[in-house]
């Protein structure tokens, strides 16, 4: 019997025996298979002995159709999926990650999350994170709007980790006086891989939704590659610092909001100074966000034109050098296009657009009164992100720009709202 794409093979080679998934290979001189540890190994023909199918590929039904009971004594959390590695699985006939995990697929694979809560599940998209735009964040904040009015204890967004941090910046500031706790979740390998993280991070949310009193909007993720324990991250304050490995995302400049131990279920409250429930406060949705907003890198070898293409826009982030530079002084004669650099963004801003600098250092905060460059860019209206996560800067403009005037806009972008800027900076907090 020949094997295909899918198939659990045994493959006996002259040194060793291996078991897994056939997977699709270009190559025509070896085979690769997928081991029940998630990993992918290749095996040169030329060793092989003897290749048996153990079990033909079968597509899975995707899920049991089972409703669960409701529990009066759990709390009632939604899981509202988006999509991303978190609902993901192999194909094995492509060899790719595909997004095709319903919702109630989910609910199926993670039997723990229904002994901690009543969970329902809902379907808002099913896209990879990078697909995203201003106008998703809008569906994800109605999605959240009905799920409060109908009474829900918690919610837990499943996301893309590529652009997870973008995301909970938008929703930390879309969700004025949010009063339930919305809680983003990804995972960095797909839930049907044995190295998965989707089964931790997701358990691990849900423990902390139904036995802590936050509110408000933040990330719970890995805090080292083994599956000890995860975070409860700050929603404008952490970003993804790995492509692949599971404790990929860390806070910058900031501290983490509590420690969930997955064995033990047990918390640990680290930072206590955040939001709590109260009957005072009642959700205004604000999900207008500004199309025309921009982000550059400042790189050597800059040129003006690279400056003048958001001439048309309303807002753009700097990404700048170390304490918040670009290139615009003249040193000497080889750098005097710098000094068109400064003019251009004179002229962006005398047009109407808003320039914030953040520094592409990740941790510390810009201070624009170190050196000429940054002074001059300061005297031209750039405004000071100060240690505000490039990302978040980005989502804070864009925000503000949708919901508030200019002259509110060029204020409020310098305030501390959703605890994205950290006025002091404590040693501990880099690489802590």
């Amino acid at each position: 019997m020949a094997a295909k794409s899918g198939d659990r093979i045994r493959v006996i080679t002259s040194d060793e025996i291996k078991e897994g998934i056939l997977m699709p290979n270009e190559e025509t001189d070896s085979i690769v298979i997928k081991l029940d540890n998630g990993y992918n190994i290749g095996i040169d023909k030329k060793n092989v002995k003897e290749i048996k199918v153990i079990e033909k590929y079968k597509e899975k039904e995707t899920h049991s159709g089972k409703k669960p009971r409701k529990d009066s004594k759990k709390p009632t959390i939604a899981i509202l999926h988006t999509g991303g590695t978190i609902a993901s699985k192999v194909d094995y006939r492509t060899g790719g990650v595909v997004a095709r995990f319903t919702p109630e697929e989910i609910l199926d694979m993670f039997p723990e999350l229904k002994d901690i809560a009543n969970v329902k599940s809902r379907l808002i998209a099913n896209m990879f994170s990078e697909d995203i735009r201003f106008k998703h964040y809008s569906l994800m904040c109605k999605a959240v709007e009905e799920e409060v009015k109908k009474g829900v204890d918690g919610i837990i967004l499943t996301h893309g980790t590529d652009t997870l941090a973008y995301t909970s910046a938008a929703l930390s500031f879309a969700l004025e006086n949010i009063n339930i706790p919305v809680i983003l979740v990804g995972s960095q390998r797909s839930s049907d891989r044995g190295s998965s993280d989707a089964a931790v991070n997701l358990i691990c949310a849900a423990k902390f939704i139904a036995k802590t009193d936050f509110v408000g909007v933040a990330i719970c993720m890995h805090e080292s590659t083994s599956d000890n324990n995860c975070l409860i991250m700050p929603a404008c304050k952490t970003r993804k610092l790995h492509t692949s490995r599971r404790d990929a995302f860390k806070i910058v400049n900031d501290k983490a909001i509590a420690r969930i131990n997955y064995e033990t279920r047990k918390i640990e409250i680290i930072d206590n100074n955040h939001y709590k429930k109260s009957s005072d406060k009642k959700l205004n949705v604000k999900d207008k966000f500004e199309e025309k907003v921009g982000l550059l890198k400042v790189h050597p070898n800059m040129f003006p034109e690279q400056f003048e293409f958001f001439k048309n826009y309303n807002g753009l982030i700097i990404e700048g050098t170390g304490l918040g530079q670009a290139p615009v002084g003249t040193p000497n004669e080889l750098a005097k296009i710098h000094a068109k650099n400064l003019e251009a963004i004179k002229k962006i801003i005398k047009n109407g657009c808003i320039v914030v600098m953040t520094s592409q250092c990740i941790f510390g905060k810009v201070q624009m009164h170190v050196y000429s460059d940054a002074i001059d860019l300061v005297s031209a209206g750039v405004i000071s992100g100060k240690d505000t996560l490039t990302e978040t800067a980005f989502i804070k403009l864009a925000w503000l720009l949708g919901n508030y005037k200019k002259d509110e806009v060029k204020e409020l972008i310098t305030k501390n709202l959703k605890g994205e800027i950290n006025e002091r900076l404590l040693k501990d907090e880099f690489l802590g």
